[in-house]
């Protein structure tokens, strides 16, 4: 091609940002097709910082990785009474998904970032992919890159054959402002991530920054994450099912989880956590789950439309990367398309092979940490193996400070 071609971005989550940025820079003509009315909002998740997570700031707003994250010199693991069962130094840092998201979406054409256009058809020639949407709209591009994420309407029509995978327990998440906390649970989560092993799998706190980017210990989040084994069938359907009598594919959002569970959690945690951890659980107003699947496809491209972080492959929380391997994903677009001249189904001939090998390893290795939590309790503190990381474990860690 003599000119940079026109893509269509399907998705404006963290990864569909990141693709839409990097291939903007290039010289492409990009939009971005939000199926969300409104902007995108979290529910105070934390996400494990990468340095290709923040590549775009690094290298093209010169913004300092320390300015959209915590630093967490210290890796962590409490016994039951709250003593120190393993320290170790290192540098993870944390930041919040609505963090990264608005610094993302500032860099972007907001004329280009179209909300309210849930993309229900994709179709292609040999020319043009055009792209259908439940408001009536069409449009076409040369290439269009799905970044829809774990429910992608994408991947269930490129393969209709690929379907979420239930791993046999969920994550139970919560956020609370650390101004809401005890001065003695501050100085004990304050300055690391902090793992308490249980009889029944784990359960870990970080600092995050605070609703409106704050990194001032004190004006912080304490975000923590619990892995919890149920039942497929009745006991995941009863759990799954909100206050309202409605019954939730994978996630039930913050104040709609049943109370009897609610009460469950504070208890089991004020009855089996350290205090600091026990702490955070049980102030907690709106705990709320997540179901933890596995997803991956066998292909990434087709033609003129490819699949790109969730969408393709999505990955057990465990290693701390999976918002890493979609910003991967579309870096790695970015160069693909450059060296074949803007030409994209040559690019992603290159591409698809690469990133398909890097997904499915993440996945094998998250899923082994992820079993060895919940079902063969075998996690040891200190293990190298359990290090957060995108390539291979431990490579999530930034240069020590």
């Amino acid at each position: 091609m003599s000119h940079m071609p026109r893509i269509a971005i399907v998705g404006g989550s963290i990864g569909g940002l990141t693709a839409a940025l990097v291939l903007r820079d290039l010289g492409c003509d990009v939009n971005v097709y939000e199926r969300s009315t409104a902007e995108l909002e979290a529910r105070g998740a934390g996400i494990v910082l990468h340095p290709v997570t923040v590549r775009y700031f690094e290298e093209r707003r010169h913004l300092d990785a320390a300015r959209v994250s915590v630093s967490l010199p210290w890796l962590r693991f409490l016994d039951r009474d709250g003593s120190v069962v393993h320290e170790e130094r290192t540098n993870y840092r944390f930041s919040s998904w609505n963090t990264l998201y608005r610094n993302l979406l500032a860099c972007f054409d907001q004329n280009r970032y179209h909300l309210g256009h849930e993309m229900i058809d994709v179709e292609q020639d040999d020319r043009r992919a055009r792209l259908r949407f439940a408001n009536g709209a069409t449009t076409s591009a040369d290439l269009v890159v799905c970044a829809d994420g774990v429910s992608s309407r994408s991947r269930a029509i490129l393969q209709p054959h690929v379907a979420p995978r239930y791993a046999g327990y969920v994550a139970w998440r919560g956020t609370i402002p650390e101004s809401e906390l005890s001065p003695l649970t501050l100085r004990r989560l304050g300055d690391a991530i902090t793992y308490h092993l249980t009889a029944e799998g784990h359960v870990l706190i970080y600092p995050i920054p605070g609703p409106s980017g704050e990194l001032t210990p004190g004006r912080r989040t304490q975000g923590f994450v619990w892995y919890h084994n149920y039942a497929d069938g009745g006991e995941l359907h009863d759990l799954l099912t909100d206050r309202t009598g409605r019954r939730r594919d994978s996630s039930v959002p913050p104040g709609r989880m049943q109370d009897p569970y609610v009460s469950w959690v504070r208890r089991y945690a004020a009855a089996t956590f350290p205090p600091a951890i026990a702490e955070v659980v049980t102030r907690t107003v709106d705990p709320f789950v997540q179901v933890v699947l596995d997803v991956a496809v066998r292909r990434m491209a087709f033609g003129r439309v490819c699949l790109i972080g969730d969408a393709a492959i999505l990955v057990r929380p465990h290693a701390g990367a999976g918002t890493a391997k979609a910003c991967s994903d579309a870096w790695a677009l970015r160069d693909a398309l450059h060296e074949a001249g803007g030409d994209p189904q040559t690019a992603l001939a290159a591409w698809a092979p690469r990133q398909l090998a890097v997904g499915h390893a993440l996945m094998e290795r998250a899923r082994w940490m992820g079993d060895g939590s919940q079902f063969r309790h075998d996690w040891t503190p200190g293990d190298p193996r359990l290090r957060f990381g995108l390539y291979q474990a431990g490579d999530s860690v930034f240069d020590t400070p």
